[in-house]
């Protein structure tokens, strides 16, 4: 436990001192634990989220670095994008199978920065209805695979198909 809280205190400086562009930590989400903490996000200039305000959730785990945080969006606006669901899940490898403790909350915000400057259009995942519906609240639940053009999401043994773009987060 001492060591996630020393390394979640590293992370806190490092995002207070030197944030990615158009990220800052909110001060008020730490105030009464280290282990969760939301990031207010302006959409990058020059891109379809232009202007757009979000808010990130970042909730860490005893096990954190070793365990990826589980990350999410949250608040009034979510980004409508193809890798985010409407209820602020987002599918990025990163989060899941390829996070390694090596990574940090400043780089899963520039990759979730890139993920959203690079989208070309506007629109949910296309099985974005049933997944809010049947999904768990916890988004590291939902076992996703990522391979070519096409992101494929597994849960309770039936697998669903999304065109998606390439390898985001690879």
């Amino acid at each position: 436990m001492a060591s996630m809280q020393k390394r979640l205190q590293k992370e806190l400086l490092a995002l207070q001192n030197d944030p990615p562009p158009g990220m800052t930590l909110n001060e008020k989400s730490v105030q009464n634990s280290i282990t969760q903490w939301i990031v207010d996000m302006e959409g990058a200039p020059g891109t379809l989220y232009e202007g757009e305000k979000f808010q990130l959730l970042f909730k860490f785990s005893s096990r954190y670095p070793f365990d990826s945080p589980q990350v999410m969006f949250t608040g009034d606006n979510i980004p409508v994008h193809p890798h985010v669901y409407s209820n602020g899940h987002i599918c990025l490898s990163i989060l899941t199978e390829d996070w390694s403790p090596a990574l940090s909350v400043q780089s899963v915000c520039l990759s979730i920065i890139s993920m959203l400057s690079s989208c070309k259009e506007k629109r949910r995942p296309p099985d974005n209805s049933f997944y809010v519906r049947t999904c768990n609240k916890n988004p590291k639940k939902t076992k996703w695979w990522y391979h070519g053009k096409y992101l494929t999401r597994s849960r309770n043994f039936e697998v669903f198909q999304a065109e998606g773009n390439e390898n985001v987060g690879k």
